[in-house]
């Protein structure tokens, strides 16, 4: 984005969190809110947070975002396949994920939706394979300049990839047999007693309504030894990164509540 406001003479403006209070989500969606007016050209953000989970308001966020004619485009690499997405409420112009994350494929590959401001754009990248009538082999002799239909000029060379796409394939199938609001239901009810006691704890944990069941961020009112704290995790089998202040802790339909007794022992361990 920087590199795109140097060229266009844009301005990048990021809106950045309200430090460590224990409201932060709340105040910062609306900060965000604030921020677009009709000088926004784009707003681009993720439905939820990578470092620590915060929930974005995509709906509200995108009512703004149309109403000041600005483009939305979302980062859905930390909630799509975790997290229920309506795709014709929120209506972004771009949509982007990858398939590693909550979509339980490979490494490698990404996916990515436009809207109809996108049909006639420029191709991320010039291959064969993203062309007119690439499907038709006999005819690849016959070079055209026009491109797919819509989305389709988009497409990177090689996406016909019959190593890792038939694995991505399986687990979209699979996580719509599961349900994604299924999902995310297994995650919020998982976590729910485990929250309430890191917060009479002492912990810092965004209230209920800012930030999602599948990933959350844990802080502490006093400083602590995060790297002390992590080496715990690591003897007692808990896979948590450290993101800035916060510990970033994820789940899924694999966690049970084992897990969860896990994480809570190793944090109470600071008081």
């Amino acid at each position: 984005w920087k590199l795109l406001a140097e060229r266009s003479g844009a301005k990048v403006k990021v809106v950045k969190p309200d430090g460590q209070s224990e409201n932060r989500g709340r105040i910062w969606n609306q900060q965000i809110l604030e921020a677009i007016n009709p000088k926004t050209k784009v707003v681009t953000l993720g439905n939820v947070h990578w470092a620590d989970g915060t929930f974005f308001d995509l709906e509200r966020i995108s009512k703004k975002t149309k109403a000041n004619e600005a483009l939305l485009i979302i980062d859905g690499s930390q909630s799509i396949g975790a997290l229920p997405f309506d795709i014709e409420n929120i209506k972004p112009d771009a949509l982007f994920t990858v398939g590693y994350k909550w979509l339980l494929g490979p490494f490698s590959l990404g996916l990515g939706y436009y809207g109809e401001y996108f049909d006639g754009g420029i191709p991320l990248e010039e291959n064969w394979v993203n062309r007119k009538h690439s499907k038709d082999f006999q005819n690849l002799v016959n070079y055209t300049d026009e491109y797919g239909p819509i989305a389709a000029r988009y497409n990177v060379g090689q996406n016909s990839n019959f190593h890792l796409v038939p694995i991505l394939n399986e687990t979209i199938t699979a996580l719509n047999e599961w349900n994604v609001n299924s999902i995310q239901s297994y995650c919020k009810n998982l976590t729910r007693t485990p929250v309430k006691t890191l917060r009479e704890l002492g912990c810092i944990i965004e209230e209920d309504d800012f930030r999602t069941g599948h990933l959350f961020g844990i802080r502490f009112k006093s400083a602590n030894d995060l790297k002390a704290l992590q080496e715990l995790f690591v003897k007692n089998g808990v896979y948590a990164s450290l993101r800035g202040s916060a510990v970033r802790v994820s789940f899924n339909v694999y966690n049970d509540e084992n897990d969860m007794d896990k994480l809570v022992e190793c944090v109470k361990s600071l008081y």
